[in-house]
């Protein structure tokens, strides 16, 4: 559905920092720097972080949340231990499982250093 996905930082060098061990967790090479942004690239979208081109500080979304998809409970785990390793902070409940509409779902969720929420998900 997404072609990518596009957040704002006011510290580029702070994020790469914060994303490059995260998104490891989930086999995501290491980010490319391209100026004032940077760019995790896979084979089904492309996330990246940038300081926002109107000079403009970056701000998160209120009631947003980015979900990276994990293949087991335990990526999810050390998704969300690396985030909180690389200046992340914990938010919503400690990582598990949690049951609804979606069926079975094994979630982690995290603040970057800008904010943002932050989701590893896991179907179980």
């Amino acid at each position: 559905m997404f072609s990518h996905l596009m957040i704002g930082t006011n510290d580029l060098e702070r994020a790469k920092a914060f994303y490059d061990p995260l998104l490891a967790t989930l086999g995501i090479p290491a980010a490319t720097v391209d100026g004032h942004r940077i760019f995790y690239v896979t084979k089904t979208g492309v996330f990246s972080v940038t300081k926002p081109i109107n000079g403009e500080p970056a701000t998160c979304a209120n009631g947003g949340t980015i979900g990276f998809a994990a293949s087991s409970a335990e990526q999810a785990d050390a998704w969300h231990a690396a985030g909180l390793a690389a200046g992340g902070t914990a938010c919503e409940d400690p990582p598990g499982v949690r049951e609804g509409r979606a069926g079975k779902l094994y979630l982690a969720y995290l603040r970057d250093p800008d904010g943002h929420k932050l989701c590893a998900l896991y179907r179980m």
